[in-house]
């Protein structure tokens, strides 16, 4: 069965592209990806098909009957609809072929996808090509009617050849004639890897860009091309989730490192390029959260289409996608309190108040959110669109929520949600360790589900991509303890060439008696001068900090969830459960994300001891030596 784009067809396509849906996506290979009616660079093609050893296929479907067909050449047709008047129209051959040759043009531009020697130098490396489906004739018409004249049989398929149900139908013939296809007629000899495929999906889908290495624009046979390497794009679980989320009220929940916040964002990405008058919200309870994803909007927005479209005097379109975290928005916005809430709420029921509306509202981290604060947004949406978007994963929550979504939002989520249990950020390493700790020390260990919309917990998996075990230093008090952290970054700065931006420094309590903690790690990154920026120093750092600012970042756990860096060190540990947090609970949840926070290195430390540092010694999982930089 084979990859659809979306996942299900939109319920006011024509009995025909229903057909065609249905039937490619359960004959064609596994490994092939069907997307229907994709917005590529202005064009909106019925489907394209990609395989790893098909190339690259655009296909048009035409509901036709004998009596549509008026009059037919190779450029133009006559048609005559339901209604009676005549209406001409492009081919829809040539409609296929000039959407085909839209979207080469944008993939011959990078140079990792075209052939630079022999008989097809410059072409494609892989084939592509064009045709068109009639759901509504079949071979016998275009026979007896004269059609294929200026139907080609090479570039079309029949109602015989696409139902399922036609006595006449065989996947054999289904698979061929789309093998065949091509504008350029020859095979692969070696099937698309899965880097290449990604890259054509990077150039074609815009949104579903994470990061791809650039390298200068190099000229080759008077064309500019582009050199892209280690590309990052979403997976297709995630594309559809962005693309398909549909209208109104959706519930996304996920694990840490699943992706939820990218596809927020490009969700939001997506509604604006749909609905450019659109006023959209995004809500998050962080103030640094609230940050990185403005970050992350701007550059999904000023990022054009075309990866060649660079021109700095061309005016970007503007958009009206506001991130807000939740009290900045009360304050800011809506110039409440939040003692005011109810009060509010009560006022807009009765409509004695205007607040601003908002035509999407999307909601990160969404276990950390009050009931009435949920409430609160849901009044403010647009009931006409109630495009209403809640991410969340309670195995991060470090605040007691009650939750009940039909109550809190008045919105009904069944049916509407959907889970995300990969985790791409994560070596399997840390994921297994993270876990592991999760799962020993949570109470709410039982609660770990799967599937179920009711559950508390998702449980992780994998992508087994490998790396170096997480590292836990015990030290005989802290100034060791800063000093080896310190030493461990100039490390892997010097050895392993990851990047200050990409390490992330996690403390549980700034102070405690007379020990400052900050103080001291700050002290030892400047004794190894290492620039450093402490992002929870005060409210005006959360606001202002970049990740990309070549600097170490320091910061509470708290403040660290929806982020990641390459290498996060949580020193302190010890300090954990907090002696005067009642909540364990919170405290487990705390250091589950800090460890989920880093991408490949993750170090713990500390100095003295508490029952979360004798689970590490008992599992038998310190490191007592200096940690070795594996991977």
């Amino acid at each position: 069965m084979a990859h659809t784009v979306p996942e299900t067809i939109r319920s006011s396509a024509t009995a025909g592209e229903r057909l065609v849906f249905r039937t490619l996506k359960h004959y064609l290979p596994d490994d092939y990806i069907v997307y229907y009616e994709p917005n590529i660079h202005g064009r909106r093609p019925d489907f394209v098909i990609i395989g790893p050893d098909l190339g690259l296929i655009v296909l048009e479907v035409k509901d036709y009957t004998r009596s549509t067909l008026y009059q037919l050449n190779h450029d133009e047709w006559i048609i005559t609809p339901a209604n009676g008047s005549q209406k001409k129209i492009k081919s829809p051959f040539l409609q296929a072929r000039e959407n085909m040759f839209k979207l080469t043009d944008v993939l011959k531009k990078d140079q990792n996808l075209i052939q630079h020697e022999g008989k097809y130098a410059t072409t494609l490396k892989f084939p592509y090509g064009s045709g068109v489906i009639f759901t509504r004739l079949t071979q016998n018409d275009c026979i007896r009617h004269g059609l294929y004249q200026v139907i080609d049989p090479c570039f079309s398929l029949m109602r015989d050849e696409i139902n399922p149900d036609d006595p006449q139908f065989s996947e054999e013939v289904l698979i061929e004639k789309i093998l065949n296809m091509f504008t350029v007629p020859y095979r692969l000899k070696q099937p698309l890897t899965g880097e290449e495929i990604d890259s054509i999906r990077y150039h074609l889908f815009p949104e579903v860009r994470i990061s791809a290495e650039f390298k200068k624009v190099t000229p080759y046979q008077d064309q500019l091309l582009l050199s892209l390497h280690n590309i990052r794009a979403m997976d297709l679980h995630q594309e559809n989730l962005a693309k398909q989320l549909g209208d109104q009220n959706r519930l996304i929940r996920g694990v840490a490192g699943s992706g939820k916040t990218l596809i927020l964002a490009s969700r939001a990405k997506l509604l604006s390029k749909q609905h450019p008058e659109w006023k959209i919200l995004i809500l998050c309870y962080n103030i640094s959260l609230a940050r990185f994803i403005e970050q992350m909007v701007q550059q999904m927005m000023l990022e054009p289409d075309d990866l060649f479209d660079f021109d700095p005097l061309v005016k970007r379109k503007s958009h009206l996608i506001e991130v807000r975290n939740f009290h900045a928005w009360l304050q800011n916005d809506l110039h409440i309190s939040e003692r005011r809430i109810l009060a509010t709420l009560e006022k807009l029921r009765k409509r004695e108040i205007i607040l601003p509306s908002y035509d999407a509202i999307l909601i990160d981290e969404g276990q950390d959110f009050e009931p009435e604060w949920l409430e609160l947004a849901s009044e403010v949406l647009n009931p006409e669109t109630k495009s209403l978007l809640l991410v969340e994963d309670r195995a991060q929550s470090i605040y007691k929520r009650k939750r009940s979504y039909v109550q809190d939002t008045g919105l009904d989520f069944r049916g509407r949600s959907k889970i995300l249990n990969i985790n791409y950020r994560n070596t399997s390493q840390i994921v297994s360790f993270a876990w592991s700790f999760y799962q020993s020390n949570s109470s709410l260990k039982d609660k770990v589900v799967t599937k179920e919309l009711d559950g508390e917990i998702i449980a992780p998996q994998s992508t087994l991509r490998r790396g170096p075990e997480p590292a836990i230093i015990k030290c005989e008090h802290f100034f060791k303890e800063a000093d080896l952290v310190a030493r461990q970054i100039k490390k892997l700065h010097n050895e392993k060439k990851v990047p200050y931006s990409e390490m992330l420094i996690l403390y549980r309590v700034q102070k405690f008696s007379s020990m400052h903690y900050v103080d001291a790690l700050q002290r030892a990154l400047d004794y190894y001068e290492i620039n450093h920026f402490w992002i929870t120093e005060n409210s005006e750092s959360k606001r202002t900090f970049s990740k990309d600012d070549k600097c170490v970042k320091i910061s509470t756990i708290d403040s660290s969830k929806g982020l990641d860096f390459q290498a996060v060190f949580i020193v302190n540990v010890d300090n954990m459960p907090f002696k005067y947090e009642k909540d364990v609970e919170r405290e487990v949840s705390l250091l589950y994300i800090g460890m989920t926070r880093a991408k490949e290195y993750l170090f713990l430390s500390y100095s003295g001891e508490s029952s979360f540092t004798r689970y590490f010694e008992s599992s038998r999982v310190i490191t007592l030596a200096r940690p070795k930089l594996n991977g």
